[in-house]
């Protein structure tokens, strides 16, 4: 489990992508996270929860399967793109965030980026099925960032039509990638674990 507060950016040194295994190789420099990092350890890379297949000092590789390829942005990933790091949460650790599986359920495109001198409000499409999952004043994961939702799409919004909003503060820009988001970047979505299980639990009807 993470809480989405993430605590470094890490680069990528190289991926390799093998199409007749359905999955990529992904290597990436991650200073200060690899102390205590055993191999099948896990670390959140822009939010999708991967497990340490290799270490080596602040180097470490991790296997990312195809399911994972389909739903996240990580498969467009480059050597010397940043991304955002963050180790599990231990037992009796702050809640600082929220609770964030590390499991990203969708993509999204950054439609617009407003300043407002000491804050910055990102607007970011969601998929029609996902847009009920998301809730003004709720949370949501955006590469793997916690963040409070400021205003969401109407219901009736057309398909290609659903977003959400958050604002940022100047500290979450520079300690993140999103300092470098700007319109039409890709940025994986993980909604909250508690809406999906309240959407779940709907969809039989209710609680028996």
């Amino acid at each position: 489990m993470f809480t989405g507060i993430v605590s470094g950016i890490g680069t990528i040194t190289a991926i390799e992508h093998r199409e007749e295994d359905n999955l990529a190789i992904l290597t990436l420099n991650a200073p200060g996270h690899t102390d205590g990092l055993d191999l099948g350890g896990s670390l959140a890379v822009n939010g999708v929860c991967l497990t340490a297949t290799a270490l080596d000092g602040d180097t470490l590789s991790v296997d990312v399967m195809g399911e994972t390829l389909d739903r996240t942005t990580t498969g467009a990933l480059a050597a010397g793109d940043k991304v955002n790091l963050e180790r599990c949460t231990p037992a009796g650790a702050r809640l600082d965030g929220h609770v964030v599986q590390g499991h990203v359920d969708t993509v999204g495109q950054v439609l617009q980026r407003v300043e407002h001198g000491q804050w910055t409000t990102f607007r970011v499409s969601i998929p029609r099925d996902y847009a009920p999952l998301t809730a003004e004043k709720g949370s949501i994961a955006l590469d793997g960032i916690s963040l409070t939702i400021t205003a969401v799409s109407p219901a009736d919004a057309q398909d290609d039509g659903h977003w959400v909003e958050v604002g940022i503060i100047p500290t979450t820009l520079s300690a993140t990638t999103m300092g470098a988001r700007q319109a039409g970047d890709k940025i994986n979505i993980e909604v909250d674990v508690l809406a999906k299980y309240v959407a779940r639990l709907n969809s039989f009807g209710g609680a028996r």
